[in-house]
């Protein structure tokens, strides 16, 4: 098979690029220790036929599943694409996980090999992970990996000759990505190579996109979001892709990379809104973006600090955003445009379009996607990007999809001039002890105050609902430096107060309660992409409901 002439595949995409532009760089990896290494796109297409040739030589069974653990970074990326080059398939984990979960993942993969990336047990879970991995496991270590007791890409890339890589075919078996796992035991979502590339086929219709880009990695390529917008989108297009090293050179990762494109989720968007909120309060913002001489030269600033300036569109997605923080990002001459995908059909699914966004909605649907309103109004969605399945799991399968095989999300929406509207999760409505049915999302995403970072509204079996306040790390840090709670209980006072105002007699917040304790990934609280998990939070907070109704008050501060 030609990989030049029939591209079908990101592993023909990958030697393409190879091809056409050796010298060129592709990856751009900082390190701990401050030296950054670029790899061309020449040395990276040796590196992976060597790692491929390596693997074949262990004689795996054909299409053996192959784990990758780690952060991002260059070498996540090219052992995804050894594994492929070699006819395996991969198997991402989260570095996030906890032992109990990353056990389940590597005994129910049934992988016969693992790729250990960048780990280091200060805020990813290595040290409950290393407890679970199976002494009988082979292990091959990525730059940065916590183990040196195992063989490592740089000493089988230099000591294997390469052969030939073995293309695969578009139908194939490509990856099985577990489900972040919001609710229960995670599904292992089949994806074939075809359902992969249909991420870029679809998109260059949409996007003007092309070799000039750049973009940075961060987010965890374990999820289709990042592993499609990101990885899938720099090997289709032959752009540059950059990695960030820590959270706190995040910013001077982000200065390096000048980001052409850039994909966050609504937790981090939010975390940038906060963070120039704090540097610039926003009532002086409105004042200087009213003035005709300044406004541009502040927004062009603040987009500056951001390391956003180059930044042509900008992707949400995952979870709601506010339509008033995507509106203060437009604002700034920022065309952030809200997306929606699932791991089920590989993030390919619905998008506003550059000049053509509802603010809002997540769109329309991509070219090929069809979308319908089922039961209960339920978004029921058929695309390209669908899976295959899941692993070992036909019952799951058949009962998340219709008969003419559309994909049951479990999302309820609304559709207007064929622009979809999230109106929250089916399984997320809870009754009150009045036996009235709240939708959550829509009353979380109204409750905006500019020092709340997340909110998860909750209630099931009270009276009445009320709302549990994250409030952002620098407002927690100046309470805690000893300002005074009362100007903020008096805001957020009055941003309950507008909330109800917009809520039906049932979905009205009883009281506003100001939590201790960040929600994180590593406490269980949020999942890798950084959504809540709804029901953790709410039985973590169960105990005390009881007293907080009882009080009778506005808000309340948890002690």
């Amino acid at each position: 098979m030609n990989a030049a002439t029939q591209l079908s595949t990101s592993l023909h995409y990958f030697t393409h690029w190879a091809r056409k532009k050796p010298d060129e760089t592709y990856l751009i990896q900082p390190f701990p220790d401050g030296h950054v290494e670029e790899i061309t796109w020449g040395q990276a297409a040796d590196q992976v036929a060597r790692m491929a040739t390596y693997l074949r030589s262990l004689n795996l069974p054909e299409h053996s599943n192959i784990a990758l653990l780690g952060k991002n970074s260059a070498h996540w990326i090219l052992a995804d694409l050894a594994i492929w080059a070699a006819g395996h398939v991969s198997v991402p984990l989260y570095p996030t996980l906890n032992g109990d979960t990353a056990r389940y993942i590597l005994d129910h993969s049934e992988s016969k090999l693992l790729f250990l990336g960048k780990m280091d047990g200060t805020v990813d879970g290595w040290n409950d992970i290393k407890g679970v991995i199976p002494d009988q496991l082979p292990v091959i270590s990525l730059p940065m990996s916590p183990r040196d007791d195992t063989p490592t890409w740089a000493g089988v890339v230099a000591e294997t000759d390469p052969q030939p890589i073995q293309y695969p075919s578009a139908g194939d078996l490509a990856t099985i990505v577990y489900t972040s796992g919001s609710t229960g035991r995670p599904k292992g979502v089949m994806h074939s190579f075809e359902t992969i590339i249909s991420v870029g086929d679809g998109l260059k219709q949409l996007f003007p996109v092309g070799e000039d880009d750049r973009m940075l990695s961060y987010l965890p390529l374990a999820h289709v979001a990042e592993r499609a917008a990101v990885e899938t989108m720099s090997l289709f297009y032959g752009f540059r892709l950059y990695f960030a090293n820590s959270l706190d050179t995040f910013q001077e990762d982000l200065q390096r990379a000048r980001p052409t494109l850039f994909f966050s989720v609504p937790r981090l968007w939010m975390k940038f809104y906060l963070a120039i909120n704090d540097k610039l309060p926003p009532k002086k913002q409105r004042i200087l973006f009213k003035l005709p001489l300044l406004n541009r030269l502040v927004k062009k600033k603040v987009l500056t600090q951001l390391g956003l300036n180059h930044c042509r569109a900008a992707l949400t997605g995952a979870a709601p955003l506010a339509p008033e923080i995507v509106s203060w990002y437009r604002n700034l001459g920022l065309e952030l445009l809200e997306v929606y995908g699932m791991s089920e059909n590989f993030g390919y699914s619905h998008s506003n379009r550059p000049g053509q966004a509802r603010i809002g909605t997540v769109g329309v649907p991509n070219p090929g996607v069809e979308q319908r309103l089922g039961e209960g109004d339920e978004v029921l969605v058929r695309s390209p990007g669908q899976m295959l399945g899941y692993f070992k799991n036909p019952e799951k399968t058949k009962e998340d999809l219709t008969d003419d095989g559309f994909l049951k999300t479990g999302d309820m929406g609304e559709i207007k001039d064929g622009y979809l509207r999230i109106t929250g999760r089916v399984k997320d409505l809870f009754k009150t002890s009045k036996g009235k049915y709240v939708v959550p999302v829509p009353i979380e995403g109204r409750f905006n105050h500019p020092k709340a970072e997340v909110i998860c509204v909750a209630g099931a079996n009270h009276p009445q609902p009320c709302a549990l306040v994250l409030l952002s790390d620098e407002a927690r840090e100046e309470l805690a430096a000893g300002a005074s709670h009362d100007e903020l209980e008096q805001e957020l006072a009055e941003v309950l107060d507008q909330v109800n105002a917009e809520c039906e007699a049932h979905e009205k917040l009883a009281f506003a309660a100001v939590v201790k304790e960040p929600w994180t990934m590593e406490n269980g609280m949020l999942t890798p992409t950084m959504k809540i998990k709804r029901n953790v939070i709410e039985n973590h907070y169960a105990d005390r409901m009881g007293d907080w109704y009882g009080q009778r008050k506005k808000v309340i501060w948890e002690q």
